[in-house]
């Protein structure tokens, strides 16, 4: 059976991690700049220390409304604790009424900060907070260079670390709905296309004294989804390993009847997957998306062809700090 949504009245995201800041470009209507969102939460001038940090990586706090019921999700930490807290106070988004923590995958750019975001949520382990994962992200990860070398990355930390810190670990496979049926967070995203074949340089392994192995494919990759009433699906696609068309073909096998009204996220349009723009724009128009908010990986190229593709109304790249109401 199909897991069912119920349609939020409204859906805030808060970027509280991204790779890059915004504040000069215009934004719609539903978008409000770093600078007003500090502004907004207390600050008495624009200067350094009150702004965000931009950062290789993302975190995204997804605030639904239905009903007159409110729930709070985080989805990703982004990589380094200081800049993550340092972000959520300069923008006034309290982390102390946070119900719930997904993750995306297991890489240090998205799981780096989760130990300090769980300490904060749970205010020092006075209370337990969910943190859904699945075994897949634990594996040690690395990229190889033209010249054979392998650079491991960042080690993320394991159930039991961050059961320390204070969640309640869920290490499993399944999809599932999150929060009175709010969010959906998917299960493995299967690969269907022809084009989207993953990242040729990842490398991966169970332990240091195990060797590394190809893993183009990043199969323990996730998105949220959530339907916003009348409007249709959002999906957060946090890198899009996957290739965003095999996310959006799942979301809509998984998540039938309704039109896709947003993709917000990192769609890892990068290096040598530049060579698939193309191919990724025409699915994409496919589903017709009222609204695309590239993060994180998309890169400028894969950007500049969005925007020729589909026009400023429906492209708005995230930023840093950016707080959007839908």
């Amino acid at each position: 059976m199909s897991p069912s949504l119920r349609p939020l009245d409204k859906l805030v995201v808060d970027v509280l991690v991204d790779n890059a800041s915004g504040n000069y470009s215009s934004k719609p209507d539903n978008v409000s700049s770093e600078f007003s969102n500090v502004v907004k939460a207390g600050a008495h001038e624009i200067s350094g220390p009150n702004l965000c940090c931009a950062q290789l990586g993302l975190s995204l706090m997804l605030t639904g409304y239905a009903g007159g019921v409110r729930h709070k999700l985080l989805f990703d930490a982004g990589p380094e604790g200081a800049i993550f807290v340092r972000n959520c106070r300069n923008l006034g988004v309290a982390l102390d009424d946070v119900e719930t923590v997904a993750i995306s995958h297991g890489h240090w750019d998205h799981m780096g900060a989760l130990p300090e975001a769980i300490t904060e949520i749970t205010q020092n382990g006075k209370r337990k907070v969910p943190c859904y994962v699945n075994p897949g992200m634990f594996l040690e990860r690395g990229a190889q260079l033209k010249d054979g070398r392998i650079i491991p990355f960042q080690i993320v930390s394991s159930p039991k670390d961050l059961a320390s810190f204070g969640a309640e670990v869920v290490n499993d496979i399944e999809g599932r709905t999150l929060l009175d049926n709010f969010f959906y967070l998917s299960e493995e995203i299967p690969r269907v296309t022809s084009f989207e074949k993953g990242r040729v340089d990842h490398m991966c392994r169970e332990g240091p004294e195990t060797p590394w192995r190809s893993d183009p494919l990043i199969m323990d990759e996730r998105y949220v989804a959530a339907d916003l009433d009348g409007k249709g699906l959002i999906v957060f696609s946090a890198c899009s390993h996957a290739g965003i068309i095999n996310v959006l073909k799942h979301m809509e096998s998984t998540l039938p009847g309704e039109p896709v009204f947003g993709v917000f996220g990192g769609l890892h349009l990068v290096g040598s997957l530049e060579k698939i723009i193309p191919d990724t724009i025409e699915h994409l128009k496919e589903f017709a998306p009222k609204q695309i908010m590239p993060a994180h990986c998309t890169g400028w190229r894969a950007l500049c062809a969005l925007v020729n593709a589909f026009g400023e109304g429906i492209v708005v790249p995230s930023a840093v700090g950016n707080r959007y109401t839908f």
